[in-house]
Order: structure tokens, then sequence, then C-alpha cells
């Protein structure tokens, strides 16, 4: 659906260029979480908006979505593996934040694309 697709590259690409506001240190609020609780909290959420926005989708388009999504997870996660334990920075949340919503909108255009 989206793995395959060159947006699903550029979005590598976007995270490969930010990969510095992993590598040092910033503020972090009291409580924030960790890089992969934040990463799997934002997607998650970002996946339930688009099923609920494309109430259209079969059980199988969705299952497909979950499963790419899964995938999007272990590619950040290993990307990331040295840092996802570690507390969620102001910065970090805001890029996880946009890359979700990006995530997503790679998505919506998937599913427009198939209607």
């Amino acid at each position: 659906m989206v793995l395959d697709r060159q947006g699903y590259d550029d979005l590598i690409m976007y995270l490969t260029q930010n990969l510095a506001l992993f590598e040092k240190p910033g503020e972090i609020k009291p409580g924030s979480p960790t890089i992969m609780e934040l990463i799997e909290d934002d997607i998650a959420e970002n996946v339930m908006l688009l099923c609920q926005q494309h109430t259209e989708l079969t059980t199988e388009q969705r299952s497909q979505i979950v499963r790419e999504v899964d995938g999007i997870v272990y590619d950040l996660q290993e990307v990331l593996s040295s840092v996802t334990s570690n507390q969620v920075t102001i910065e970090q949340h805001a890029f996880i934040d946009e890359f979700a919503a990006l995530v997503k909108n790679l998505f919506d255009s998937a599913v427009a694309e198939s209607a």
C-alpha cells in the first residue's frame, strides 16, 4: 500500500535528515514518555483516525494498513535503536508528532488512489 512507494522513501529520507535531533540532549518535560512509547502512541492514534475517517475500508485493507504500520514502527525502531528507551525531548516530541501525521498522510493518499 505505502511501503513500496516513493512517498515512504521520502519519509525515511526526512527521518535521516533529522537524526541529529536524536543525537543531542534537549529539554525533557517531567513525565515524558520514552521515544519508542511516543512513536507507538502517535502512530496508533493516527491509524485509528485514518480508519475512522475512511469507513469504506475493508477488513483486508485495514489488516494491510496494520501490517505496514508494524513495518514502519520496526524501521523506526531499527534506525533509532540506540535511543528508543530515552525520554523524549520537546524537539523530538514535535518531530515524532509530525512524522506520525506524515505516515497517516501516506495512507490517506493510498486509500484515495484505490477508491
